[in-house]
């Protein structure tokens, strides 16, 4: 499961990695949660593009979002499974820039212990997305998304069985290629190599939504 990450280098620096047309401004955010505006790159024509939506993912069939449970990550193994995913996966796949992302490990006694996990050395990454445009009853428009998950590497397994797939840049294209014609490259949705991530453990402020700012990923 990811249920907290992080986006905090410059905008021009995301921009550059992913190569979207657009240049937009954005504060860094330490401590993002479910519900809340993130950005994603999506393909449209023949360029990328920038946009936000919320992380909580709404298919087109829901009737009551109010009793529909929050989809803020989609396991990869079962994706062509959901039929919640079912129509995203074929056209509307995206990409969600982030350079952390936190988990929580359970211990004998006490609370769980949170962790920061990054690419050793740092540097952004580019998670697996869904995204979907929600049309509600009273005919307003609301973007989702969700991010999608893969069994932990061996390193990142003591802390969480699961963790978002990770793409890199030579496989955007093909994660994002919106012609419906062609699979949806699932065999990208894999672990990362052990050696390609880093963790350590943080404080317990990061526990609160409404907390922010760099001092949340410092090692204790």
């Amino acid at each position: 499961m990811c249920g907290r990450f992080a986006i905090t280098s410059p905008p021009e620096a995301v921009r550059a990695y992913f190569r979207y047309v657009e240049q937009p401004n954005f504060p860094p955010r330490y401590n993002i949660a479910p519900t809340q505006p993130i950005p994603l790159v999506i393909a449209r024509g023949e360029h990328r593009h920038f946009m936000l939506a919320r992380w909580g993912f709404l298919p087109g069939f829901v009737k009551d979002v109010k009793k529909f449970p929050l989809l803020i990550n989609a396991r990869a193994e079962t994706l062509t499974e959901k039929p919640s995913f079912r129509a995203a996966l074929r056209r509307r796949r995206c990409l969600i820039p982030a350079d952390a992302w936190y988990e929580w490990r359970a211990n004998l006694s006490g609370p769980k212990t949170p962790f920061l996990l990054r690419r050793a050395g740092g540097g952004l990454m580019a998670f697996a997305g869904l995204w979907e445009t929600y049309l509600d009853p009273s005919g307003g428009e609301i973007d989702t998304a969700c991010i999608i998950t893969t069994c932990a590497n061996g390193a990142t397994s003591a802390l969480h069985e699961r963790m978002p797939a990770i793409l890199e840049p030579e496989d955007f294209d093909a994660w994002l290629n919106p012609d419906e014609t062609i699979a949806p490259p699932l065999p990208l949705l894999r672990p990362a190599a052990d050696e390609t991530i880093a963790f350590h453990a943080i404080s317990p402020r990061i526990n609160h939504a409404s907390a922010e700012g760099a001092e949340l990923q410092a090692a204790v």
